[in-house]
Order: structure tokens, then C-alpha cells, then sequence
């Protein structure tokens, strides 16, 4: 009997108290109000803003440049090779795309918070919810880099060695001078050398003979077929540079680099369903200004669920200033389809929370999470 009537005092005094709360709670004076428009803000009130969605989009490309070999057209003829490099092409390809989104205060949702007295709310607790954002100043300390230590260094696609063992032939020729002898003139005979640059045919074919050699002689030292053994894996190593770069003279040199580009874009409630022109690519110049009248557009696509189209309490309803008084606001965000897409090809696509894509509602200022 004793333990009923402890239970029903402690439970009394809980309603009495928590009617005090509440009851001190709806006299405390609050008001919350959009920052816009306001001239001044009162001390000791508290300015919050809902968060805003920004797009991050960033493209992984690919940039090749081919240069034909000086003997590309005797490829064929002298070592049996096809399909080579036979002009000189530089293209772009798009090897990756990723999605990705963050937040950042929405500069047109700023609101303020003004008590006449005591005022508690775990406002700050909603941050965790996601509704209110919260300040990460670590977003902006962030430093963007560009490195351009994997661009194409063009020097190394030009030929230096065009693998011969020499350039020039010595030619003998025989002159004659003429010698004035008393009354008559004679021809004496006299040898000159001449140096003869070689053709490119035959610099082609001395070419593809030392490289037939090479091939032959490694092929000799990995079946043991040979008297000379080398000691460790440089001279292999060695060999297999030469070969590479004396076939080249006739296939070509291929360079390429990896490139990666960033944008940002902030998806706005009005545009949703309509195709934005975020750049242009071109097979050629790889991407370009939106403004370029080459290359084809690169589209982004924002299609929201409307899946909190019913939660617009907060607009389009009038509502006495007594409501208002005491409610706070906040944004629930929809989730949104992403696409990006190249002419009629889409990329990729990502569904993503988007904030002003959803719907801003209102909630008591004093309303506790979990508490």
C-alpha cells in the first residue's frame, strides 16, 4: 500500500512539473523570423541557417597523343607489321564520372531566434538530424591542387636514334685538272671523297636489320644457345629498351595522361526536370567553356521523387502570428535524381539528398529530441 501511494506522489509531481515547464516554456516570449528584411538583430539571439545541397561532379579523362615513326610506311615491307601509327592524332576519352554532394549554408534561409526570457531547446541537437546545419568550418579549409606532373611532355614522343649503325656512305669519285704543258694542255686524273647522306630507305633497312639482330641474339642468350651469359637482368633489360624504341621507328610512339575535372553546381527548385548545359566535350579539345561552339554538351539532369511534396506547412498557408511565434524552421530534403549525360549518352547517374529540393516546415522551438 505504501509503495502505491509513492508511485502515484511521484507521478503527481512529475505532471505538476512538467506543466510548469511547459507553461513557462509558451510565456517565454519566443519568436523566430527570417533574417531578410530585418535592419538590426537583437542581442542574445540566437541566427541559424537551413542547409543548402552543392553537386560535386568530377570527370576522370584521358589524353593520348600518337606520332608515326620516321619508317611507318616500310613497317610492313620489312618487319610484316600492320595497323601502325601512320599520323600524328591527339583525343580525348572519358574513363570516370563521380557524383558526389555537400553542404554549405543557404544564404537565403538565414532565420532568427529572439527570447524575452529563459528559452530552452535543444536546437543544437537537431544538427545531428540533419534539419539545422551545422557549421564546418573544415569544408572551407580545404586546399584545392593541380598538379601538372602528369602532363604530356611532348619531348619524349620525338625520335632521336633512327637506328642505324651510320648516315653516311663514302663515295670515291675521279676529277680531272687541267695542266698547262709549253703549247699543249693535258688531264691528269686526281681522287676525291665525298660523303653521301643515306636515303631514307636505306636507313630504314639498316634499321630493321639491327633490330632483327637484337631480337635474335636475345632469343640466343634466353634459350642458352650462347657462350656468354649475363650476370644479372640489366643486359636483358638493356635489350629489351633497344628493341622498343627501334620498333617504334616503324609503329610509332603512344603517349597518354590521365586528367581529372571538378565542377560544382547548386540545383535550384524551379530548374527541376530541365537539362543544364554544365560544359562541352570534344574528342579533339577534350573539355571546354559551355560558352565553345565545338564539341557536344555535357547535360546535368535534376529530377526530384517529391517525396515531401506534402509537407509544405511552412508555405503557402497563412497561419496567425501567434503560431508563428514559437516555431522553429527547418528543411527536410528529397531525394533527386542525378543524371549527366554527353548528347543522347547518360554517364551516370545517383540518387541524392538534395535540401532545397524539399519542403521547409516548422517545429515548437521547445520540442526535445530523446530527452
Amino acid at each position: 500500500m505504501q509503495n502505491q501511494l509513492k508511485f502515484i506522489c511521484l507521478a503527481t509531481i512529475a505532471v505538476m512539473v512538467s506543466s510548469c515547464s511547459a507553461n513557462r516554456l509558451s510565456r517565454s516570449g519566443v519568436t523566430v523570423s527570417p533574417l531578410q528584411g530585418m535592419t538590426s538583430v537583437a542581442e542574445g539571439s540566437l541566427v541559424y541557417a537551413l542547409p543548402m545541397s552543392i553537386v560535386d561532379i568530377e570527370f576522370e579523362a584521358e589524353h593520348v597523343i600518337e606520332k608515326p615513326g620516321p619508317y611507318s610506311r616500310y613497317a610492313n615491307d620489312l618487319l610484316g607489321l600492320r595497323d601502325v601509327i601512320t599520323s600524328e592524332t591527339e583525343y580525348w576519352t572519358i574513363t570516370g564520372l563521380a557524383i558526389g554532394t555537400h553542404e554549405e549554408l543557404d544564404p537565403d534561409q538565414f532565420y532568427v531566434i529572439s527570447a524575452g526570457s529563459e528559452f530552452r531547446t535543444n536546437i543544437l541537437a537537431l544538427k545531428k538530424q540533419g534539419l539545422i546545419l551545422d557549421l564546418n568550418p573544415d569544408l572551407y579549409r580545404t586546399v584545392g591542387r593541380f598538379s601538372l606532373e602528369d602532363e604530356i611532355d611532348s619531348e619524349r614522343l620525338n625520335v632521336y636514334d633512327l637506328g642505324s649503325d651510320e648516315y653516311f656512305l663514302q663515295k670515291k669519285d675521279t676529277l680531272y685538272r687541267v695542266v698547262n704543258l709549253d703549247t699543249t694542255f693535258i688531264r691528269v686524273p686526281y681522287l676525291v671523297e665525298k660523303k653521301q647522306k643515306l636515303t631514307i630507305d636505306q636507313l630504314a633497312e639498316k634499321a630493321a636489320i639491327r633490330l632483327m639482330e637484337l631480337r635474335d641474339g636475345k632469343h640466343l642468350i634466353l634459350t642458352g644457345e650462347t657462350n656468354l651469359f649475363p650476370q644479372d637482368e640489366a643486359a636483358i633489360n638493356e635489350m629489351n629498351r633497344l628493341e622498343k624504341e627501334y620498333t617504334e621507328l616503324f609503329t610509332g610512339k603512344t603517349s597518354s595522361e590521365k586528367r581529372s575535372f571538378r565542377y560544382q553546381v547548386i540545383p535550384r527548385k524551379d530548374k527541376a526536370g530541365e537539362k543544364l548545359i554544365l560544359c562541352r566535350f570534344s574528342e579533339t579539345g577534350g573539355f571546354l567553356d559551355p560558352s565553345s561552339n565545338s564539341g557536344l554538351p555535357v547535360e546535368i539532369e535534376f529530377i526530384p521523387e517529391r517525396k515531401t511534396g506534402g509537407l509544405n506547412l511552412a508555405q503557402g498557408k497563412s497561419v496567425s502570428s501567434s503560431v508563428q511565434a514559437d516555431k522553429l524552421y527547418f528543411r527536410v530534403p528529397d531525394v533527386v535524381s542525378v543524371r549527366i549525360s554527353v548528347g543522347n549518352k547518360v554517364l551516370n547517374s545517383a540518387r541524392k539528398l538534395i535540401f532545397q529540393s524539399g519542403e521547409i516546415i516548422r517545429l515548437p522551438s521547445n520540442y526535445l529530441i530523446d530527452r
